[in-house]
């Protein structure tokens, strides 16, 4: 089955605006047969009182909550209209806050049920001044929510990836999501700021029990192609070292190209076949 597992659409706004009608014929004319409309989730309503970054990168960040009606009736108008042709699964893409869990699951348990597919990502952390910055937003939001951290790399990488264990630890209730995002994604801007290419042994550690949380949930990892793509990145979410070791643990990883333009539907899906080869040893 050729899947792709983590896409966005029109009404995203730090998308392109393209048609998400005209993404899914791409994906049909490249053979996909599944597709997982996973748009960003409305960011809880108290959350902007801790943030302090850009203004605009909260803003755009996520749909607003008064963009619902219209996210679900587009997908349903997608599903009825495209249906026989291509199996299209509705869902979020779900920001894990640390603080703001009960938000969380009282947002997944109104809004769950109309849901096949979601994602848990950590795109938002903690920096020096113990508010909230975009962990993607851009290179000057990053170095100044985070200047402190940067003189100790493998130390902010860290940081990260704790809330990633937060988020798969978090009770999220019955319809938490099944697929953590981009586990790496505090790489993004890994050669601006000549980031480690590797984490370090601590790290390995802890991503070592991030897995083995994910087997046990029998969870899946978005293995997500948009970070090969980015300039300063250059690398598949969530990298080598992850990836080798969530194949040694069998644990799925669901092919994402990130799309938000009709160019980026299944863009580097050849790559899966890295996968596979990992798989059969």
């Amino acid at each position: 089955m050729k899947k792709d597992g983590h896409t966005h659409t029109e009404l995203c706004p730090h998308g392109s605006g393209d048609s998400t009608a005209e993404m899914i014929e791409k994906a049909i004319e490249l053979g996909f047969s599944e597709y997982c409309i996973t748009e960003h989730a409305p960011l809880p309503k108290r959350f902007a009182s801790e943030f302090r970054g850009s203004i605009e990168g909260l803003e755009t960040a996520s749909l607003e909550w008064s963009q619902l009606d219209d996210y679900f009736k587009l997908c349903a108008n997608l599903q009825k209209k495209y249906g026989d042709v291509i199996n299209i699964k509705v869902g979020f893409e779900v920001d894990y806050l640390p603080g703001f869990e009960k938000e969380i699951k009282q947002f997944l348990d109104e809004y769950g049920a109309q849901t096949q597919e979601n994602i848990l990502s950590v795109h938002f952390m903690k920096g020096t001044d113990n508010g909230f910055w975009c962990v993607d937003y851009d290179t000057v939001e990053f170095a100044d929510g985070f200047s402190n951290f940067l003189a100790d790399p493998q130390n902010l990488y860290h940081r990260y990836l704790e809330l990633i264990q937060q988020a798969v630890s978090a009770n999220l209730g019955k319809y938490a999501p099944q697929r953590i995002g981009h586990m790496n994604l505090i790489k993004k801007y890994q050669d601006y700021f000549e980031l480690p290419a590797k984490f370090d042994a601590n790290n390995l550690e802890l991503i070592t029990g991030i897995l083995n949380n994910i087997k046990r949930q029998k969870r899946e990892l978005d293995f997500n192609t948009a970070g090969l793509y980015k300039p300063y990145c250059n690398e598949v979410y969530p990298g080598s070292q992850i990836i080798q070791m969530a194949c040694e643990k069998k644990i799925p990883l669901v092919f994402g190209s990130d799309a938000h333009s009709i160019a980026e539907v299944g863009h580097g899906y050849h790559l899966t076949d890295f996968i596979e080869t990992l798989d059969r040893k």
